[in-house]
């Protein structure tokens, strides 16, 4: 399994999207866009006010510490045949804001970004951004695998941690990552009645009622009637 595939499926897992996705209809999925390009959704004019400040405040990063974290990010989603990196889906600019919006993210961040560079110069004899591929992924790999990190690169194993947790989070809510996820919202379970196998293994089976009122596949986005005396309406 690649690293974008396991980013993925730990961020899948957190969202729920193991939900069997049949009965959301076309409007619905085009008034979910809608409201998402909007921006508005959900948020108070306090909180948009808030974030308009941050988004207009100036840069945190340096110029320096900006293309360094553009190529730690693409390390750690790069680009593939689905999509494209983590720079591309915008995950810096992500970044730039979380550490205007959590202050106490920027020391710890920058701090990493300084070790990262005095490392590659202790070992290559140039700031990280300027190394070679290889020693880039060299450095990397001694702090992307905490049970294997030794004792004295704990630090930059929990900044690195911070990162990678930034960047599958920036990537996978942006719109190449959405649908990169395949994601397409909550939506209803569709329920086909016990397995024929359960069934017989108890000695159980449905009579025509039930199955002519409670699994007919044609009728899942149906809204159900029903009469005063508790029965099923048709139409």
């Amino acid at each position: 399994m690649n690293r974008r595939e396991y980013l993925k499926l730990m961020l899948a897992g957190s969202v729920g999207t193991g939900f069997l996705l049949n009965s959301c209809t076309s409007e619905d999925l085009e008034t979910s866009r809608e409201i998402i390009a909007d921006g508005s959704y959900g948020r108070t004019e306090e909180e948009a006010l808030r974030d308009e400040q941050l988004y207009q405040s100036d840069d945190f990063f340096t110029d320096h510490e900006r293309c360094t974290v553009e190529v730690l990010v693409d390390f750690i989603i790069p680009a593939d045949e689905t999509s494209g990196s983590a720079t591309d889906a915008g995950v810096p600019d992500f970044i730039e804001f979380m550490m205007k919006d959590i202050p106490t993210m920027q020391v710890p961040t920058r701090g990493g970004l300084m070790w990262m560079d005095n490392q590659c110069r202790k070992r290559f004899d140039n700031v990280f951004v300027d190394c070679l591929e290889s020693q880039q992924k060299e450095l990397l790999d001694d702090i992307a695998y905490p049970d294997e990190a030794s004792d004295d690169m704990q630090y930059a194993v929990r900044f690195f941690n911070r990162m990678r947790n930034l960047t599958a989070t920036g990537f996978f809510t942006s719109e190449m990552g959405v649908e990169d996820l395949d994601y397409q919202g909550n939506r209803t379970n569709v329920w086909d009645g016990v397995p024929e196998d359960v069934l017989k293994k108890h000695g159980l089976s449905y009579n025509e009622k039930i199955i002519d009122e409670c699994v007919r596949p044609e009728d899942r986005n149906k809204v159900a009637e029903w009469d005063e005396n508790g029965n099923l309406i048709r139409g």
